[in-house]
């Protein structure tokens, strides 16, 4: 992973229930990231709502456990 990234969850599309992937993120300016891909990504397998490379905003929001995470959501 590079240096100064952040979790980041993704949420996936077509998967029948609510469902994000963790991943890494590139903190920008003015509460801007840049998703990076894990090393496992397919895109055959999961369909990200926002694609590896893609500029997000993120908001805090908790899991289904209750644990805090950052979601990615539109720019």
């Amino acid at each position: 992973m590079e240096e100064n990234t952040i979790k980041i969850y993704v949420p996936l599309l077509e998967e029948g229930v609510d469902t994000a992937r963790p991943t890494q993120a590139i903190p920008l300016e003015n509460g801007l990231y840049k998703l990076l891909p894990t090393t496992d990504y397919d895109p055959e397998d999961e369909i990200w709502e926002f694609l590896p490379d893609s500029i997000v905003k993120a908001v805090n929001t908790t899991d289904d456990k209750g644990l805090s995470i950052l979601l990615a959501v539109a720019p």
